[in-house]
C-alpha cells in the first residue's frame, strides 16, 4: 500500500487567545453543591479539584510542556484516504525489532513518553488512536465531517466537528493501524498495549496474523468478561468475574454514560475545563499505583482540552464491538496489581494464547508511564517470543525528520 508521509512538525503552538480563554474559564469556575462526603468516595475530591484548578490557572506553565510535546518525533501519513498521526522513532540497526504501541483512555500517546528511552534500540510507532488527542479525527481532519457551530475561539488542535461512528470502532481502528504499519514498510512487529489499546491489539492480530509476530498486553479486552459463559469457568475465574462486577458497581459508571449517552456528557466536558479535569483526573489518580504529579495531571488534561478530543474519545465505548473469541497469536500478558481489573491467567488464556504471564506488584492502569522499566521488560519478552519463530525484516529506508523523498511504498508529502 502506498502512502503519503510527512515528517515535519505537525502541531502548532496553542495561541495566546486559547490560553487566555482557558484562564478565564478557570477563574470563573462555579463550584458545584455536593451532597454527602466530598472527600472522594463519590468521585473527584472537591477540595483537591479546587486546588488543581487554581494551580492550573495561576502556576501551571503550558508552554514548557507544549515544547516537550512538540519535540516528539511526530509524523503524519495519509493511509487509505485518512490522515494518521503518530510518534515514530527509528532504531539505528537495520534489523531492529519493531513495536507498535497502542494507548488507552483517558490518555494519549503521552502514556508512552517515559517508555521511549527504555526501548531506544527498537523501531517504535505510537499512533494517536482515532478520536484521541493529537489524532486527525479530533482535529476534524481525519475523515469527512460536518462542521459544528461557531463556539468561540478555535482551539489549535481541534475544530469541533462530527465524525462518522462507523469510522471509529475498534475494528476500524485496528485496520487503520495495520494499514499504517504496512505503509511504513514494517512487515513483522509486536503489538503492545492495554485498555482500548489492548482491544485494538487483539483485533489487529486477527486482521494481520502474518504481520503481528506476538502481542504484549497489560489486560485482555474487558468485554471478554461481559460475554463469558459462567457455566464453563472454574472457581478462580468465577471469583474474578465477581470482582469485575463489584468494580463495575462502584467504579464503572463512566462506561455506561460514555457508551449510552456520550453526546450529552461531551457537551459539558468540552465546555468546562473544571468538569473535564474532574472526569479525567478521578481516573488518573484512582487507577494508578501512586498519585500523578500535579504538572503531569494537568498536562494530560490540557491535551484533551486543547484538542477538543473528549467527545470523540468516547467512540470505543459507544461504538463497541464484540471481542474476538480467541486470538492465537503468542502473547505476553503483564498485569499490574493496581490496574482496574487484573485478570488471572486461567481466564485470559481462554481468549488469547498466553505464553508468558507476569504479575507486577507495582503499577496500575497507566503502566507504561508509571513503571516504564517493568513495561519495557515485558515488551522484550514479547520480542523474544517473536524471535523464536523467525527473525526481523530489515526496515525500509525512510525520510529523515527534516523531510525528503522516500522510496515506495512510502513517498514524502509536499
Amino acid at each position: 500500500m502506498s502512502a503519503s508521509l510527512a515528517t515535519f512538525a505537525l502541531l502548532t503552538p496553542v495561541s495566546d487567545d486559547e490560553l487566555d480563554d482557558l484562564s478565564r474559564r478557570l477563574a470563573t469556575t462555579r463550584r458545584a453543591r455536593l451532597v454527602g462526603n466530598t472527600a472522594g468516595d463519590r468521585g473527584m475530591d472537591a477540595h483537591e479539584l479546587t486546588e488543581l484548578i487554581e494551580h492550573w490557572r495561576a502556576r501551571y506553565d503550558w508552554r514548557t510542556h507544549e515544547a516537550r510535546i512538540l519535540s516528539l518525533p511526530w509524523e503524519e501519513a495519509e493511509v487509505g484516504g485518512r490522515a494518521v498521526r503518530f510518534v515514530h522513532r527509528r532504531a539505528s540497526a537495520p534489523d531492529a525489532a519493531t513495536v507498535v504501541l497502542l494507548h488507552g483512555w483517558p490518555d494519549s500517546v503521552l502514556r508512552f513518553e517515559r517508555l521511549l528511552p527504555e526501548l531506544a534500540d527498537l523501531n517504535l510507532v505510537a499512533p494517536a488512536l482515532p478520536g484521541f488527542p493529537f489524532s486527525a479525527e479530533a482535529s476534524g481532519q481525519g475523515v469527512p465531517t460536518t462542521e459544528g457551530a461557531d463556539n468561540g475561539p478555535t482551539r489549535a488542535w481541534s475544530t469541533g466537528t462530527e465524525v462518522p461512528g462507523a469510522e471509529m470502532t475498534i475494528t476500524a481502528t485496528a485496520r487503520i493501524v495495520a494499514d499504517l504499519m504496512q505503509a511504513l514498510g514494517y512487515e513483522r512487529y509486536v503489538a503492545s498495549g492495554g485498555d482500548i489499546g489492548g482491544d485494538v491489539a487483539e483485533h489487529l492480530a486477527l486482521l494481520r496474523p502474518q504481520n503481528v509476530a506476538s502481542l504484549h498486553l497489560t489486560n485482555i479486552s474487558p468485554l471478554h468478561a461481559v460475554f463469558a459463559d459462567r457455566s464453563e469457568l472454574g472457581p478462580e475465574e468465577l471469583a474474578y468475574l465477581d470482582a469485575v462486577a463489584a468494580w463495575q458497581r462502584t467504579e464503572g459508571g463512566y462506561i455506561a454514560e460514555q457508551s449510552s449517552k456520550p453526546h450529552t456528557l461531551a457537551v459539558g466536558l468540552a465546555d468546562s475545563p473544571a468538569g473535564l479535569a474532574a472526569w479525567i483526573i478521578e481516573k488518573l489518580n484512582g487507577w494508578s499505583d501512586a498519585p500523578f504529579p500535579v504538572e503531569d495531571l494537568l498536562t494530560w488534561v490540557s491535551v484533551y482540552w486543547f484538542t477538543g478530543a473528549i467527545g470523540t474519545s468516547f467512540a470505543p465505548y459507544s461504538e463497541s464491538v464484540r471481542p474476538p473469541s480467541f486470538v492465537p497469536t503468542p502473547t505476553v500478558l503483564g498485569v499490574f496489581g493496581r490496574d482496574t481489573k487484573p485478570e488471572p491467567r486461567s481466564f485470559a488464556s481462554r481468549f488469547v494464547d498466553v505464553r508468558e504471564y507476569v504479575r507486577h506488584d507495582r503499577g496500575g492502569h497507566f503502566a507504561a508511564w508509571e513503571e516504564p522499566q517493568a513495561y519495557a521488560a515485558d515488551v522484550r519478552r514479547a520480542i523474544a517470543l517473536a524471535d523464536a519463530s523467525g527473525g526481523w525484516e530489515a526496515r525500509p529506508e525512510l525520510p529523515a525528520p527534516a523531510g525528503g523523498t522516500a522510496p515506495e511504498p512510502v513517498t514524502a508529502r509536499e
